[in-house]
């Protein structure tokens, strides 16, 4: 299924049946985790690099790791230490660790597009970490594993997705994913953050977190990325949590045994309150162990050149 197929750069690409491949593979990944001696033979032989131009902590740390369990060569570029301080085009930088025997690159990026642009010049296989505002696939891979996992299916689920979906490359991988998979996915935030046309992706679209979340089974909140602001898009950080943000009352208007999800890092108190982020419903320290499962299947299954499957 995946012997053709050298490069993971979006959910948008994928088929229902390579997402599905994905997460079963992610199941057995996640016994490896919980054992004494994380250590199998995998990717014996195969050398990783992680190159990321936008801070990370859990999606670089978790590729790092991923190899490392698996007996792979894990090794991580610091865009300010390499030859990018110098001038060095990010092409002929990737085509430098191509040249080097590397199996895989695992990009992020704050232009759109980049691990595209890289794919087509060098031979290792590349997975996007992240792209600017269009997709964080991995991310993506790992919430519809925890999805799946605790509700033991993702299709016909209500997902309400709450925040920044406009600059949220988290968002805009789960929708791909989670319609491909039959779940109905609502969305809840300001117009301000509202990507034109989003309607014509099947999404429900409110600009209200009520109703947003009304009924659902899993609830996602979104980082507010400041960041990628470049004018104000909502009065103020207060304002949004007044409003927008996910506490107690707001998520008891979903069902009773909802999920509560965020791809991190988690501003408490804007995003989320303390009290649900530490409630019961709450998985996102789970999501994280998912992440480590997710892009261990995603190495196994990218690195698997004909017979070796």
């Amino acid at each position: 299924m995946f012997e053709d197929m050298k490069d993971l750069l979006g959910i948008k690409d994928l088929q229902k049946s390579h997402i599905e491949k994905i997460l079963d593979t992610a199941k057995t990944m996640k016994h490896i985790i919980s054992q004494n001696n994380k250590k199998t033979g995998h990717l014996i032989g195969k050398s990783i690099v992680t190159l990321f131009y936008e801070n990370s902590t859990r999606t670089r740390l978790s590729f790092e790791l991923a190899a490392k369990y698996m007996s792979g060569f894990a090794s991580n570029i610091s865009v300010n230490a390499s030859s990018v301080s110098k001038g060095e085009s990010l092409i002929d930088t990737a085509k430098t660790i191509d040249a080097m025997g590397t199996d895989v690159v695992i990009l992020r990026h704050s232009r759109s597009g980049t691990p595209h642009l890289i794919a087509k010049n060098i031979n290792a296989s590349v997975i996007n970490a992240g792209d600017g505002m269009n997709e964080h696939p991995t991310q993506a891979l790992l919430d519809m594993f925890t999805m799946r996992e605790k509700k033991g299916r993702i299709e016909g689920l209500k997902v309400a997705i709450v925040g920044d979906v406009l600059h949220s490359r988290v968002a805009r991988s789960n929708i791909w994913g989670l319609t491909k998979l039959g779940a109905e996915v609502s969305i809840g935030a300001p117009s301000t953050l509202l990507p034109a046309d989003l309607q014509k992706t099947g999404v429900k679209v409110y600009n209200s977190i009520h109703e947003a979340v009304v009924d659902a089974d899993v609830v996602m909140g979104l980082r507010i990325q400041q960041e990628r602001q470049k004018r104000g898009l909502f009065p103020s950080v207060i304002e949004y949590a007044r409003f927008f943000g996910i506490d107690e009352r707001r998520l008891s208007l979903a069902k009773p045994d909802a999920l509560l999800l965020h791809p991190g890092p988690v501003n408490r108190g804007v995003e989320l309150s303390s009290s649900v982020l530490e409630s019961e419903k709450s998985f996102v320290n789970e999501q994280v162990t998912n992440g480590v499962a997710i892009r261990m299947a995603i190495l196994y299954l990218y690195t698997r050149k004909g017979n070796e499957i």
